[in-house]
């Protein structure tokens, strides 16, 4: 399963070069990972932002991130989810991993009208990220900017094809977190 991160340079090159995370990587702070792509260009604007210029995809264990989905609590209160707002809060309490939906992303960043999953780790969930579930790490910033460049150059379909495949994810039913 490959995750989206974007950091600045002083970690994320060491974490790929090692294909691990290094110790400066903070194993108790919350974390958030992007199975899409395109959101995470979204968030980073293309490896242009501030503390994110390096992308990288992070291979993680499927059982790895099963166990975070199904131990998750939804990020914000859903009346159609759950029973009632004290209940989503006790449950956020206790829950080392939350699911934020957002909407997915087009090639010029522009929101869909479909929903891509955030994944916020931390704690246990963030250590376990970080030293059991990661099977390697690699620095995808060369083909972020490439991407971008064809799209600013107005090559879409050169730009589409070199995008990551993505397949949907088949988890069965979520419904604690609303899917």
């Amino acid at each position: 399963m490959t995750v989206y991160q974007a950091y600045s340079p002083s970690l994320g090159l060491p974490a790929a070069r090692d294909g691990r995370f290094p110790p400066a990587w903070k194993r108790e702070r919350m974390t958030w990972i992007k199975p899409s792509f395109l959101w995470m260009m979204y968030r980073c604007g293309w490896a242009t932002k501030e503390g994110q210029e390096t992308v990288l995809a992070v291979e993680i264990t499927r059982e790895g991130f099963d166990h975070a989905l199904r131990h998750a609590c939804l990020s914000h209160y859903e009346p159609r989810t759950h029973d009632d707002a004290q209940s989503w809060r006790r449950d956020l309490r206790r829950s080392s991993t939350r699911v934020q939906w957002d909407p997915e992303r087009d090639l010029h960043l522009n929101p869909l009208p479909h929903r891509s999953l955030q994944l916020g780790l931390s704690g246990p969930a963030s250590r376990a990220y970080a030293d059991e579930w990661t099977v390697s790490i690699r620095d995808v910033t060369p083909l972020a900017r490439e991407i971008h460049g064809l799209v600013r150059a107005g090559e879409e379909a050169a730009a589409r094809a070199l995008l990551p495949a993505e397949t949907p994810y088949g988890a069965g039913p979520l419904t604690h977190l609303g899917a």
